[in-house]
């Protein structure tokens, strides 16, 4: 999917998410997979309007004022920490063509479609982002890849290298119960 695809809109700032008022952008977004209907109102998640804005595709105010990428990303901040994360792994997963949502539970970041199947098919994956150097623990890590194995999803952990370049894992089941005592103590380091 291209970026020329995507599609011009115009939002209200509303603590870390866009608000949409136009109908026809609503659907428009709604049918390329972009945000959510909360309380009868139609919102982009912060990734989501950052993505926007990067693209050069969202005109984005708050009042009268208008506010950029990097003033958007300051604001996300201050609501979530790993927005950054979550910004380069939406970004690169848009541009690869996927369709991609907020992820539901057990740590994972986004749910994504195959190409082509959103809207007909559930999402195929589940994805959760790790920054190089950060520490997970193995057993949180197990436990997360077993409830998304158990739904019928595949795990995949994003790591940022420090370059920001983007490797996904692919991760099954793991099983470590002779070491399971030493490594429940120790995290894994990426």
């Amino acid at each position: 999917m291209s970026l020329e695809s995507e599609p011009q809109v115009a939002g209200e700032l509303v603590k870390d998410q866009t608000l949409i008022t136009n109908k026809t952008m609503q659907q428009s977004l709604e049918q390329k997979g972009y945000g959510e209907i909360s309380k009868k109102k139609f919102f982009l998640k912060s990734f989501e309007s950052l993505y926007l804005l990067y693209s050069d595709k969202l005109k984005l105010s708050k009042g009268k004022k208008k506010i950029d990428f990097d003033s958007m990303m300051q604001i996300c901040i201050k609501h979530d920490e790993d927005v950054l994360t979550k910004f380069l792994i939406y970004r690169d997963l848009k541009t690869r063509g996927y369709t991609v949502k907020d992820g539901f539970g057990f740590g994972s970041d986004f749910r994504v479609y195959e190409r082509g199947q959103f809207g007909e098919k559930g999402a195929k994956f589940l994805i959760f982002g790790l920054n190089e150097g950060k520490q997970e623990k193995i057993g949180q890590l197990q436990k997360k890849i077993e409830q998304i194995t158990q739904m019928g999803k595949e795990p995949i952990i994003a790591v940022i290298e420090r370059r920001g370049e983007i490797i996904y894992y692919k991760m099954s089941k793991m099983n470590f119960l002779e070491n399971k005592e030493r490594l429940d103590m120790k995290n894994l380091k990426f």
